[in-house]
């Protein structure tokens, strides 16, 4: 490691796995102290633990506003300052489509999604504010903030909402030198994938690695993503090196979302074969 966060001080959300965890591994890797915010407590402080006085774990419910004031407090009043804001927790949320969506399971999603991210600017940049030393914020959006089609309803329009969130707060956060741009993943293996379709947490490692197999060929780079591909563009837009970027949403996806999605490719030169040998 280059020793590229060395000296700063970053909240990581979601932090006890997939891209949190290995985001709060990178980063201390590159010289960060870390706050682990997470509700998963055993797996949190473990984390903690292994990485020594480096980090702290919090439990935080980021859709409670009280909770992730008292995270930034924590954070500043154990490592003294607070510089990086990684707003990455979520799940998958309400998989209905919109013919079915109801107002329960679509406020909770957009409240895990969305309502949390903004509120992790509100506080963050209230310390950075309170400092006077700007900062940077980091959201985990989706490739599913691009385009429509890759989830359900409720994390499409979260996802989309993220991006807003990011571009507003450039408009707002900018000049106090706050930064704030997005990440938007594409198929990433994550145990997130594993919940998603309803596979028990002990399979989750078998069911990606199978996924992945299966998905590789329709990705453009010709695999799926891994959270450290994640995690590496988390320390870059962390670090001093992106120092003049605010309001860009960067597409990890292995270049999915550049082109066309869906098999209309190979269907058109199925067909054209087909016409030829008529």
């Amino acid at each position: 490691m280059t020793g590229l966060l060395e000296g700063k001080v970053a909240i990581v959300t979601g932090g006890t796995s997939g891209i949190g965890r290995a985001s709060v591994e990178r980063f201390v890797a590159e010289g960060a102290r870390v706050a682990i915010a997470d509700i998963q407590d055993e797996a949190g402080q473990a984390l903690a633990d292994a990485l020594g006085d480096a980090a702290i774990y919090v439990h935080t419910d980021v859709t409670d506003e009280a909770a992730l004031e008292a995270l930034v407090a924590t954070t500043v009043e154990v490592f003294g300052k607070l510089d990086v804001m990684y707003n990455n927790a979520g799940a998958q949320g309400d998989p209905s489509p919109i013919l079915e969506v109801g107002t329960e399971g679509f406020d909770k999603t957009l409240g895990l999604l969305t309502r949390s991210v903004i509120l992790g600017h509100k506080f963050a940049a209230k310390q950075f504010q309170a400092q006077g030393t700007g900062g940077s914020i980091i959201s985990t959006a989706s490739a599913a903030a691009l385009q429509g089609g890759w989830s359900a309803a409720g994390y499409t329009t979260a996802k989309h909402a993220v991006v807003g969130i990011v571009r507003q707060a450039t408009a707002e956060l900018a000049p106090a030198g706050i930064r704030s741009n997005a990440i938007a993943p594409g198929i990433i293996m994550t145990p997130i994938m594993a919940r998603a379709f309803g596979v028990p947490l002990e399979q989750a490692d078998d069911f990606t690695d199978f996924l992945a197999e299966r998905l590789a060929g329709s990705q453009p780079l010709g695999r799926t993503g891994t959270p450290d591909d994640i995690a590496k563009v988390a320390t870059f837009l962390a670090s001093d090196m992106s120092d003049f970027m605010s309001g860009a949403v960067i597409p990890v996806d292995g270049g999915a979302t550049a082109i066309t999605q869906g098999s209309f490719a190979a269907d058109a030169a199925q067909a054209g074969q087909e016409y030829a040998a008529r």
